[in-house]
């Protein structure tokens, strides 16, 4: 229960807490912080300047606000889903971090180390 208030009410500090902050913690931030400067922004007006409240603005900030919390929810189940099945096996994780190399294929990392010694 406490991961899911907190992924509605600050969903990139739910997704560094309870997920991987590599996976996407930047932008729901990114979502987050703009959903809480629409409302903020519709309350004063929104671009039109309107003497009373912009509703379409803070509607608009709260659907990012809705979006980053379901973005978030969505990202720690899929972090602790591969937590589950450290292999990939049952290919249940929406975010599989494990990626194996085709058995012909060359390592990067030595093709830049012959390319340094030859230099």
């Amino acid at each position: 229960m406490k991961r899911k208030l907190m992924a509605a009410l600050a969903p990139p500090l739910a997704v560094c807490q309870y997920g991987c902050a590599g996976c996407c913690a930047a932008p729901i931030g990114v979502f987050w912080v703009t959903g809480i400067i629409g409302i903020i922004y519709g309350f004063m007006g929104g671009p039109t300047g309107l003497e009373q409240i912009s509703w379409t603005t803070s509607l608009l900030g709260l659907g990012l606000w809705i979006i980053a919390a379901v973005w978030a929810e969505t990202t720690i189940r899929g972090v602790e889903a591969d937590q589950e099945d450290p292999n990939c096996k049952t290919k249940n994780s929406s975010i599989c971090r494990i990626v194996k190399p085709a058995l012909d294929e060359a390592d990067p990392l030595d093709e830049v180390k012959k390319i340094q010694q030859s230099g």
